[in-house]
């Protein structure tokens, strides 16, 4: 799932268990959103339960999880020129060829490392001649996308899930320029789905070529390992697979490592690298920030409704290792035949072994969470501690950070179609099942930060993400080093009588100046081609400067624990200075992050 925030990473649901929820438990989750669509179709019983949120929540991901169905792929307009002698790059590796549309090169597959199952990446092998790389790479392997059971939701999403294969560490670029020395802003993206799901092209959002074209940038996108083959952590079973459980992190730092020796070939300037990720991919920066093999390989961050304070401790990984082991029958001596695994066998065990351990976390120690399993380990080397926990990462204290979510995300309504239409009445009964007698505290503080609101309001803005976006500020803002801005994107979109609103990924086609490109998620109007220049001119801007304020909006202060200033993305953007700040006082008092 794309859903790997300060929801669905490093943020958990509690008191309520959130019971096998993860990208690994979708068939289950998606059995209980039909269960659930025929039971609460007309209100009429009691009132959906927070299992039954979270449940809705693992579904409504922008990634999911990917099988080889491919979606047709919507394509910038413009000439495209493709030969032998067009668009010819040299990289470490050898030469590449990619192809020219309308002013921008573009290349795609273009490999940034190698590695054996389970263990670090190394440099790709070197090839002779030009490489053609015009089509997208394989995708890492993972489990079947759950979304196109979803007529509506395949609509709008419209992803693009490739074709697997192991061999999947690839790169893709967009650039204006070839080895010109013009030093072009670098931004690299990276995708969502949790660290199990995903890739660098699944949505027509992440095409970089309006991006690139619009402020004169490389554009950067990437897959790596994710599931089992990226965050297995066999390092109790020695030192050869001592990294096992950050392999997918380290493949991450490889890319990285590609674009600061290559980019120059490409016209971009390997000391101006700005990290941008949404969901899983903001969890990603938001590990990057604190992972010291990446330090000085980016230089500035933007985290997309993925505010990952906390990630997997090896006390658990470790002990899903040895699940896994347990589950295939294997004894230690015997560790090296999981090299050799049928990946679905692999997966099945890994599933099985993951749902065994979370069940005794839960029992042992109160865990629950969305994430759990598949993601980084603190394992004292890759990852020393906890990304920002209990402190903002002193190695990246200088960078400068953008934090933002949506309004909506998790949009309660987009899945249940009875809350579209709920009363004021039918909405607090829900809403008392979470906060209990302290509902009418909720109630006050939700009229004064959002006057005006229709009672569906009160199920769908979101509750999850938006707190740990807000701490991960604060810390950052109280290092007091290089400066941290938030935004809330609160546009809602008129697709499918405005289901979807302001949902999970609704951002991502603004910040790319995308909004055509993805009709099908934004409709594509005059209002959201307006607010996509503007979110993407902001976007380049901090990429290239550090500083988000530009043209047709207002001023854009950094945020700190006192002004608590937010830039609000909407047909009229707006700045606010702790709108709702009496409210997420009322949210926090009841438990909602941490492994």
């Amino acid at each position: 799932m794309s859903a790997s925030p300060s929801g669905a990473i490093g943020v958990i649901l509690q008191p309520e268990k959130v019971n096998n929820l993860s990208t690994r438990s979708l068939k289950a989750s998606q059995r209980q959103i039909i269960n659930l669509k025929k039971r609460y179709t007309t209100m009429k019983k009691q009132p959906l339960s927070m299992l039954a949120l979270a449940s809705l929540l693992i579904l409504s991901s922008c990634g999911q999880t990917a099988g080889v169905k491919t979606a047709d792929a919507q394509q910038t307009t413009g000439e495209i020129v493709a030969s032998s002698e067009t668009a010819v790059a040299q990289t470490e590796s050898g030469k590449v060829g990619g192809f020219l549309q309308d002013g921008i090169y573009i290349y795609k597959g273009i490999p940034y490392a190698k590695a054996e199952r389970f263990m670090p990446p190394r440099p790709a092998d070197k090839w002779e001649g030009v490489r053609s790389s015009r089509m997208f790479g394989p995708t890492c392997p993972q489990a079947v996308r759950m979304g196109w059971g979803a007529d509506e939701h395949a609509f709008a999403f419209h992803w693009d899930d490739g074709y697997p294969g192991e061999d999947c560490l690839r790169v893709n670029i967009w650039t204006p320029g070839l080895n010109d020395g013009k030093k072009r802003p670098v931004m690299v993206w990276l995708h969502g789905g949790g660290y199990a799901a995903g890739s660098g092209q699944e949505l027509p959002s992440y095409d970089g070529f309006n991006l690139a074209k619009k402020g004169d940038a490389v554009v950067v996108t990437l897959n790596h390992r994710l599931n089992v083959l990226g965050f297995l952590d066999l390092s109790a079973y020695g030192d050869k697979y001592a990294k096992s459980g950050n392999a997918g992190l380290l493949d991450l730092v490889a890319a990285l490592q590609w674009v600061n020796k290559n980019i120059a070939a490409f016209g971009g300037d390997a000391q101006n690298v700005t990290i941008f990720g949404q969901s899983g991919g903001g969890g990603k920066v938001s590990t990057l920030l604190a992972t010291p093999s990446a330090k000085g390989l980016y230089h500035k961050a933007i985290v997309q409704s993925g505010s990952m304070l906390r990630t997997m401790d090896a006390k658990y990984s470790r002990r899903i290792g040895a699940a896994v082991m347990d589950e295939l029958g294997l004894k230690a001596s015997q560790i090296d035949e999981l090299q050799k695994m049928p990946y679905e066998r692999l997966l099945a065990a890994g599933e099985k072994a993951v749902a065994k351990v979370k069940a005794e976390a839960e029992k042992e120690d109160g865990v629950s969470t969305f994430i759990f399993g598949w993601a980084p380990t603190v394992d004292g080397d890759v990852l020393p501690a906890q990304p920002f926990d209990p402190q903002a990462p002193a190695q990246s204290k200088e960078v400068p950070v953008m934090i933002g979510t949506t309004l909506h995300e998790f949009t309660m309504s987009t899945y249940v179609p009875a809350f579209r239409t709920i009363t004021k009445e039918k909405a607090v009964e829900f809403l008392k099942q979470r906060y209990g007698d302290r509902t009418d505290d909720f109630l006050a503080a939700f009229e004064k930060a959002y006057p005006g609101y229709q009672p569906k309001d009160l199920v769908d803005v979101d509750f999850v993400f938006r707190p740990g976006a807000v701490e991960q500020a604060r810390l950052k803002a109280a290092q007091q080093g290089a400066p941290v801005y938030m935004y809330m994107f609160a546009w809602e979109s008129p697709v499918l009588d405005g289901m979807f609103r302001s949902t999970h990924c609704m951002e991502i086609p603004f910040a790319f100046n995308n909004a055509v490109v993805h009709a099908s998620m934004t409709g594509g109007g005059a209002e959201a081609q307006a607010l996509a220049e503007k979110m993407s001119g902001a976007w380049l801007n901090f990429a290239r400067t550090g500083n988000p304020n530009a043209e047709g909006l207002p001023q854009w202060d950094a945020y700190t624990e006192e002004g608590g200033a937010t830039m609000f993305f909407n047909n009229r953007c707006e700045v606010k200075h702790h709108h709702d700040k009496e409210l997420l006082e009322v949210v926090r008092a009841f438990p909602t992050r941490g492994f």
